[in-house]
Parts: structure tokens; sequence; C-alpha cells
């Protein structure tokens, strides 16, 4: 991404959260009002996140720093691989047959007896449409206009 492409991103996302906002005014749930806070704090570290690039982007544009090119990559990097979960966030590692939910500790999902062996994985369920409501707009909004996906799936 060039600087003028982050500028963009962040102008965009920075419009994006008034919206969500805005939007928040209207819920009649509690359930909807969480989603749309946790949906603010995801576009609010997708902002810190761009505003991070753009400061690099000047340190290397200065010379101040001479690992600033490889910080900018990484950051870039993480920035390619953001994802908002509004609700559960499930982890697999296919290799070590293990799973871990919202970020904690690894469960085996692996489990074995004289029969044999069986593996369990937990699966993600998209919330549907008619229990975002308004919200819904919104996320399919956000994906669109930056590219960022945002996930609201529970854990069956």
């Amino acid at each position: 991404m060039t600087s003028n492409e982050n500028l963009t991103l962040y102008v965009k996302l920075a419009g994006l959260r008034l919206n969500v906002l805005a939007n928040r005014f209207g819920c009649d749930t509690e359930f909807l009002r969480d989603l749309h806070d946790r949906l603010v704090g995801g576009l609010d570290a997708a902002i810190s996140r761009i505003r991070s690039i753009m400061a690099m982007e000047r340190n290397l544009l200065a010379g101040d720093d001479e690992f600033a090119e490889f910080q900018l990559e990484g950051e870039m990097e993480i920035l390619r691989r953001f994802t908002i979960d509004l609700l559960d966030d499930l982890e697999i590692d296919f290799g070590t047959h293990e799973y871990r939910i919202k970020g904690g500790n690894w469960i085996i999902a692996l489990a074995a007896d004289c029969t044999g062996g069986e593996i369990d994985y937990p699966e993600l369920v998209d919330v549907p449409e008619s229990e975002l409501g308004s919200l819904a707009l919104l996320i399919a909004e956000i994906t669109a206009e930056t590219g960022i996906p945002v996930r609201a799936s529970r854990i069956v």
C-alpha cells in the first residue's frame, strides 16, 4: 500500500466508525449495543494500526530509523491479515489437532482409544442477518469499503 492508500483507508475507517456509533443509538437490545461496541473497538484497532504504519512511513522517508523498513513490512502484513471478530474467535491447529477459543488455552481435539482415534473440532456458525438487524448492512459495507473482514459467528 502507498501512503495515499493508507490515508484513504484511514479516512474510510474513521467515517465508518462514526456510522457505527450513530447506528448504535437505534439499538433496542443489549446484545446489539454490545456488538456495536465491539465493532467500534475493532475499527479503533484498525485505525491505530494505520496510524502506526503512516508514522513508520514518515520515519522511513526521514531516514531516522534503520529498522523502519522491516517494521513497516511487518505492520503491513498484520494489517493484511486483520479481522474483526464480534463474537467468538476460533483458532485451529491441524498439525497438533488442537483448538482454542477467544485466545484461551489450547484444547486437544483428538481422542483415541482401543477402537481408534476421533478428531472433533468445534465449528463457527454465522449469526443470521435477522438477528444482527441494521448491523448486518454496516458489516457488509465495512468489508466492501476497506477489505477488512468482519465476522459475527458463534461456536457450535
